[in-house]
């Protein structure tokens, strides 16, 4: 069943191919990506789909399928891999922990697939189990670019909901000097959600004008130029306040 579901997905991705989707890939992504070039709204029914044929498969059985979709490489199959994994929120376990960082590490190769998966899942995760925020902040001191951008945007939501502001500060902390403009990008993101959330949380984030953070850290070649944008976004906050 299993094995059918997966080849249902795969023929419904192919009749979906949209050719000005695909050849807008080269814009979007900097790093070789392997597309389909299917429409994200399409992408997304054929992952709801696939769930209603999933519903009561026992949460193991579902895992492994989404594995199955990510070892393909594209995209659109790691789309639709998390969409079913985060269909699965209220099952989760602490165990599962283990598999969502055993997909971050081994499948994601692109901003999408690290945003879908850590924005939702593994965000949803540690909302529930606040104790595994402490491995992201392992995340973060990872040698691989994907691995420290997981470890923030898997707290944009949990942040706009004033839900581990100390912690989003530390990591914000640890990347700080990181060169990787994708990283760079992942943590402002982290930043702005806070700041919408707790102003006196993001206003401790470094400071473009004095380049030092809240913790006196100095920047080794000036501040990533991705702060002024976070910090206007606070200032409006202020004002509407």
């Amino acid at each position: 069943m299993k094995d059918r579901i997966v080849s249902e997905v795969r023929q419904a991705l192919r009749d979906s191919v949209d050719e000005k989707t695909l050849a807008l890939g080269d814009r979007y992504f900097k790093e070789e990506v392997k597309l389909y070039g299917v429409r994200i709204p399409v992408v997304n029914e054929i992952g709801r789909i696939a769930y209603e044929k999933l519903r009561d498969f026992p949460k193991q059985e579902v895992f492994e399928l989404c594995e199955e979709l990510w070892r393909s490489g594209y995209s659109e199959e790691g789309y639709i891999a998390c969409n079913l994994s985060y269909y699965l929120h209220e099952r989760y376990e602490p165990a599962d922990f283990a598999v969502f960082e055993r997909w971050v590490k081994i499948y994601i190769t692109n901003w999408a697939t690290c945003d879908t998966l850590c924005n939702h899942s593994v965000g949803e995760f540690v909302m529930m189990y606040p104790e595994y925020v402490a491995e992201l902040k392992k995340w973060a001191r990872s040698d691989n670019r994907w691995v420290k951008r997981a470890a923030a945007v898997s707290l944009i939501i949990p942040a706009r909901r004033g839900l581990f502001l100390d912690d989003v500060l530390e990591i914000a902390e640890t990347l700080l000097t990181d060169p990787d403009d994708l990283v760079q990008k992942g943590y402002g993101w982290m930043l702005k959600a806070a700041s919408l959330s707790e102003p006196t949380a993001a206003s401790k984030r470094p400071d473009p004008e004095t380049q030092t953070s809240g913790g006196g850290i100095r920047f080794r070649d000036g501040p990533p130029r991705h702060y002024a944008p976070y910090r206007l976004a606070l200032r409006h906050r202020k004002d509407a306040a």
